[in-house]
């Protein structure tokens, strides 16, 4: 819904400044605000000698949501001191706020931002504190004059501001890309075609992220097993695919009316292959007959092209009804010249009678491509079921020829579907998912007083147990038995706007080691707690425990009674972390959860999902092999799911999307899955009767860090499945992918910034903190994503968030331990050189290495500039050799190719475990045989160190002695011998001629190995 432009304003509240440069030569500065945006300008009263002002001011400036703002667009806030007796003013800092950070009112949050400099030589310091957000209530502009100076109010308590109910009203999301709400995302005009698609072009979506194990199913399917010995089966393809920014518009091949000329630009749809379809609206229809039986009319309509029919629902005793629905036939399939619509009278027995129809040559039908208008629909009159005269009533059509560009290819129904039925239509259309916000909620548990026990008798040994939603955690019990208890404890949960949960907080007194008395409970509403957006802290407040154990019966005993023990508690939501939902290997967003806080966009990825080809059949249907495919794409918050092909093994999808991206060190993830919920008898959850889970065919990860920016890759990647039996590869999904960057410098200046927000850093969670809240959060999005329609199942959510790759395998520690030899392999090769030349196996190299070692000696200034020339020259030749296409799953790094079958079996197995004793032991046998040559490595490692450590520790009194004397023989050598000449004769003995060496073992090698180690002490 479109709001008036002057019911739009933009709020602007000067909370404060701290720390402001004196500039009025007294030591201080008489400080005000100025705040310009789009050619409007407004100021702050002055408060006068104060570095530290507080204004607590608003500055109201209106907003024409029509124009298209873009993200370079700023509120500029400058901070000025005011000259006095001479008019004047100086400059004291500014800060520039983005537009696309703007919020809503009721999510404006307090914020500091550091005041920046206008030009290089500006003398700067300080922090001011805003509240930027926009309103569609009438704002009243503060009075400078009524607003009385305090400049002694503590800052922390302007975030605890209460909100007015009326803010919870507050619903309007602005078209413009630059004032999304965070938790929409689109709007949804009410229109009077339900039917009708709603793609979208995305060019600026702000792109906003359980821990079971799913056994892959293959529904009684053998698999085509493969020649795995062939290399080239799993590598990487070329594809040459017809893509292109124009596309012909003969209409598809039907001749005609189609009122374009030449070529058609369509920049939207330019990574895929253009697909032609006939699309049919069906609006409405008036003045149809009633039946003669009944006397009223049951209509539907049949649109029929050749072999193929599609059907709107029928609306009971209607003589005007209205369908609003379109149909949408593939060009490939199209068997006849001519279209039929008919429209029927639904009978309850026998047949369904004929009330008229209306035919449509191929060869007339007009041709449109966006952005053109949609096509207007017209009247027909209904003429006779074979042609002979017309009838009564006429219905509403539109018909033309259009490519999947069309607004109404998403929701209409295709001929591709046509076997599905019920619920199963509505599973096969591609939509576009958003993950739901998350938030860290910090729960810090303080202290509790007057907690009671029943035992009258005996003092409490008490502990807080929190609950949000399916997520408990328990303090510590308190140390010491007592009345009035001390935790100081935080407890962490993952909570998803909208806040549907509470927070039940319980005081339980341990009795027993397997028994706790309920001493008292508290709930309370997420959105009463305070968000913030960095470390400072944030109020505490104590909460009045309800006595907890009245039944049903005691109501009004209940009443009466007031429980007088009350707990200590510090709660916010934690604004300036990413909440991790994916792992951190393949992580594709890092913002944090406040918009408030995020940067521009570097960048713009386009991916154009062609097809697959060579599915293997993933379950049975008529006694043979099928698959219903579709593909899954996750990239930050924004997922998307194509539409579903029906039962072949090479689909086309050709769809394309876009997202922004805020950081190139991401990943995006594309699965392909087999739809098992074409029948429309399972429920919309997922939780039917049936109990069909979609199966997983193959995934691709994609990191944009490795893409050339402004350049198309087109490659088929081969979809790999690891299976209890081997490898096997499942098929190729076809993609065409593009990352354009929008500016070299914000790239570069992001390759300088750490990966994740600076909380992470400053306050940063514990290892098992972060494994159990990314659990709680892949739970969240897999529950909230299936609440869509049409749903995006959590098999489907589990397995793009890589739910279960903490779980133990034996194929990826071989496969890690081999990353590490293979890193480690340059230093062992360069070892092995080095040892060549000191043993002179080639002459000219080691006296060119001689000759390189006396240079670097007799000029020690040009080691650092040799050294990063070649690793300069290092470069430059590599580039030569540079990847000329993204990175694929690789079955040797992955050591899947050479992998025992139990390993396979082990990995597959559920957790826990679901074998046999005699297979366990098995296992843990082999267990502890590996973990024990790990064990013995790890020791080796301590006794080196421990050998270091003697060496001063007088463990040997001979050793220490005699090493403590060396040292200092060495010291008075070194002090009276030039650095140079130790060097020189140093290198010159390590690498001497084999005539010159022994091959026992060096002195100091000896002396080291005699050192002692604790081994000694271990049992």
């Amino acid at each position: 819904m479109q709001l008036p432009k002057s019911s739009v304003k933009l709020v602007v509240e000067v909370v404060d400044a701290c720390d402001l440069m004196p500039k009025d030569g007294d030591g201080s500065a008489s400080t005000f605000v100025q705040v310009d945006f789009l050619n409007q300008s407004s100021k702050t009263k002055t408060i006068p000698k104060n570095l530290n002002p507080v204004w607590n001011q608003k500055l109201v400036f209106d907003f024409d949501q029509t124009q298209n703002h873009n993200n370079h667009l700023f509120i500029e806030v400058s901070v000025y001191n005011e000259r006095r007796p001479i008019p004047g003013r100086n400059f004291l800092g500014r800060v520039r706020i983005p537009c696309s950070n703007f919020v809503k009112k009721g999510e404006e949050v307090y914020q500091r931002f550091h005041l920046e400099k206008n030009w290089f030589f500006s003398s700067v310091k300080g922090q001011i504190g805003l509240k930027v957000y926009v309103s569609k209530q009438p704002e009243k502009k503060s009075n400078p004059n009524s607003v009385q100076e305090n400049t002694n109010l503590d800052t922390k308590t302007l975030c605890y501001l209460p909100k007015s109910e009326t803010e919870k009203e507050i619903s309007t999301v602005f078209l413009n890309q630059n004032f999304v709400t965070p938790s929409e995302y689109r709007v949804e005009e009410p229109i009077k075609e339900p039917f009708q698609a709603t793609v979208e072009t995305i060019q600026q979506l702000h792109s906003h992220k359980v821990q079971q194990r799913v056994p892959f199913t293959m529904h009684g399917i053998k698999l085509q097993s493969r020649n795995s010995g062939d290399p080239e089966d799993y590598n990487l393809k070329d594809t040459n695919p017809q893509l292109g920014e124009r596309w012909p518009s003969d209409g598809g091949g039907f001749g005609g009316r189609g009122w374009m000329s030449g070529e058609r630009f369509a920049s939207t749809f330019d990574l895929v292959e253009q697909m032609y379809y006939l699309y049919v609206r069906v609006v409405k229809a008036k003045d149809l007959p009633p039946s003669s039986i009944t006397g009223s009319c049951d209509p539907y309509v049949e649109v029929k092209l050749g072999n193929y029919k599609g059907r709107t629902k029928h609306l009971e005793k209607k003589m005007n009804p209205e369908w609003h629905q379109v149909f949408a036939f593939s060009k490939e399939r199209v068997q006849s010249s001519m279209l039929e619509v008919f429209v029927k009278d639904k009978e309850m027995l026998g047949r369904d009678d004929h009330l008229g129809r209306v035919v449509f040559d191929l060869n007339e039908v007009p041709t449109r491509v966006p952005p053109d208008s949609a096509l207007a629909p017209q009247w027909y009159r209904l003429e006779d079921r074979r042609g002979q005269g017309k009838v009564r009533g006429e219905i509403m059509v539109a018909v033309w020829m259009g490519t999947q560009a069309d607004e109404a290819f998403s929701e209409a129904w295709h001929s591709d579907a046509s076997a599905a039925y019920g619920e199963g239509v509505f599973n096969m259309r591609s939509k576009v998912y958003v993950s739901p916000k998350l938030w860290y909620l910090r729960v810090n548990v303080i202290e509790a007083q007057d907690v009671v026990p029943n035992d009258r008798n005996r003092l409490p040994e008490v502990f807080v147990k929190v609950q949000v939603g399916n997520q408990v955690l328990k303090t510590k019990i308190c140390s010491n038995p007592t009345t009035n208890p001390l935790w100081n404890e935080d407890l962490v949960f993952v909570v998803a706007e909208p806040f549907e949960e509470q927070l039940f907080l319980t005081v339980e007194d341990r009795v027993h080691p397997s028994k706790d008395d309920v001493l008292g409970t508290i709930g309370l509403p997420l959105g009463a707690f305070e968000k913030r957006l960095d470390h400072r802290p944030v109020h505490s407040r104590w909460f009045n425990l309800e006595k907890f154990g009245f039944g049903a019966l005691e109501a009004d005993r209940r009443r009466e009674l007031k429980f007088s023990s009350r707990v200590h508690l510090r709660v916010c939501l934690e604004g300036g972390y990413h909440v991790l939902d994916e792992s951190t290997m393949y992580i594709s967003d890092q913002r944090p959860t406040a918009k408030q806080l995020w940067k521009q966009p570097v960048g713009i990825l386009e991916v154009g999902i062609l097809g697959a080809q060579g599915l293997l059949p993933m379950k049975m249907r008529d006694s043979r092999g099928s698959t219903d495919a579709y593909c899954v794409a996750k990239y930050g918050q924004k997922w998307v799911r194509t539409r579903t092909i029906f039962d072949t093994f090479n689909p086309r999808w050709n769809e394309q999307y876009t997202w922004e991206v805020y950081d190139p060190c991401t990943v995006i993830t594309l699965g392909v899955f087999d739809n098992c919920h074409l029948g429309g008898s399972e429920k919309p959850n997922g939780t039917g009767g049936s109990g069909a889970r979609d199966s997983r065919i193959g995934k691709v990860r994609i990191r944009l860090s490795t893409l050339e920016a402004h350049r198309i890759y087109t490659h088929s990647y081969p979809l790999l499945a690891l299976h209890p039996h081997g490898v096997k590869k499942m098929g190729e999904l076809q993609l065409a992918v593009r990352f354009t960057t929008l500016s070299l410098a914000n790239m570069i200046y992001v390759y300088g910034h750490p990966l994740l927000p600076k909380m992470h850093y400053l306050h940063p969670f514990t290892v098992n903190q972060v494994d159990n809240l990314r659990y709680q959060a892949m739970n969240i999005v897999a529950v909230r994503l299936g609440r869509a329609e049409p749903p995006l199942r959590k098999e489907v959510v589990e397995y793009m968030l890589d739910v279960d790759s903490h779980m133990w395998s034996m194929r990826r520690s071989k496969a890690n331990f081999f990353r590490i030899m293979s890193l480690l392999s340059g230093l062992f090769s360069v070892s092995r050189w080095f040892s060549d030349v000191c043993n002179w196996r080639n002459p000219i190299t080691s006296v060119l290495v001689h000759i390189l070692f006396l240079i670097l000696i007799w000029y020690p200034e040009l080691i650092l500039p040799t050294l990063f020339l070649y690793m300069f020259l290092i470069g430059l030749w590599n580039y030569r050799f540079r990847p000329r296409h993204p990175p694929n799953m690789d079955t040797k790094l992955s050591w899947a190719e050479a992998v025992n079958p139990d390993e396979l079996d082990e990995e597959f197995d559920t957790f826990p475990t679901s074998k046999p004793h005699d297979i366990v032991r098995m296992r843990y046998d082999r267990l502890r045989s590996v973990a024990g040559r790990i064990q013995t490595v790890v020791g080796d490692i301590a006794t080196q160190g421990e050998r270091f450590q003697s060496l001063l520790s007088w463990r040997d009194p001979r050793a220490t002695a005699l090493f403590i004397v060396f040292c200092l023989c060495a010291a008075v050598v070194l002090y009276t011998t030039p650095f140079r000449v130790v060097a020189l004769l140093g290198g010159l003995y390590y690498i001497r001629h084999p005539r010159f060496r022994s091959k026992m073992p060096s002195v100091p090698s000896n002396f080291f190995k005699r050192m002692p180690a604790q081994t000694d002490s271990l049992l």
